[in-house]
């Protein structure tokens, strides 16, 4: 079978680990072998990096920097785990991909999309997904929901108006990029999912 490639993308408090694991358990119903990753994250090393990025005590971080250890724990996690899940035939459902980069490094940060994406597109070695579901939610009421539960990492715990600058960069994206589709997150779990099954079922 071919593999499949799923990204889950939106604000942080968005709703995509609940509906990764639906998405998984609707295709593990169907007889498939499902693979989740999150980014940054994934592997050994990729995990590393992470906790890298998102310390709350490393305000000092320039952007670049932070640009490009997104990039880089991509890129292990694309080589060691994404390809050969794929080839293998297996689905891959990930909780975000190089869009977040887009929009959070490029827009929020102000880096620029082009500059963000050349660093990317060296690191995925021209992997791109099958699908992606953005999930549009305010980014007020999302972020707080995530604040709420765990206290937030350091970008959760940017200024509202950073999140604000992604959420508006999502919305331009997704008007350039055809493999994404955009799910109104504003309602109940079951209304979500019932729109999202419709949209993989497709593929």
């Amino acid at each position: 079978m071919k593999g499949i490639f799923i990204v889950l993308e939106g604000p942080d408090g968005s709703g995509k680990s609940t509906m990764a694991h639906k998405i998984g358990q609707h295709f593990s119903e169907k007889g498939r072998e499902i693979e989740f990753t999150r980014e940054p994250g994934g592997t050994d090393i990729s995990e590393k990096i992470r906790e890298l990025i998102l310390d709350r005590n490393n305000t000092k971080m320039n952007y670049r920097t932070e640009a490009l250890l997104y990039a880089a724990a991509r890129a292990q996690l694309v080589s060691e785990k994404i390809i050969p899940w794929l080839e293998s035939g297996k689905i891959v459902i990930s909780e975000r991909f190089v869009y977040s980069s887009l929009v959070y490094q490029g827009l929020g940060r102000g880096l620029g999309i082009d500059e963000v994406k050349k660093i990317n597109d060296f690191g995925i070695a021209g992997l791109k997904p099958d699908m992606v579901l953005l999930f549009d939610i305010n980014p007020e009421k999302a972020l707080n929901r995530k604040l709420n539960i765990d206290g937030g990492d350091r970008i959760e715990n940017e200024n509202i108006s950073f999140h604000r600058d992604v959420y508006e960069g999502y919305k331009k994206l997704a008007k350039f990029c055809p493999e994404i589709k955009t799910i109104n997150a504003e309602r109940t779990i079951e209304e979500i999912f019932d729109e999202i099954k419709d949209i993989i079922n497709s593929i």
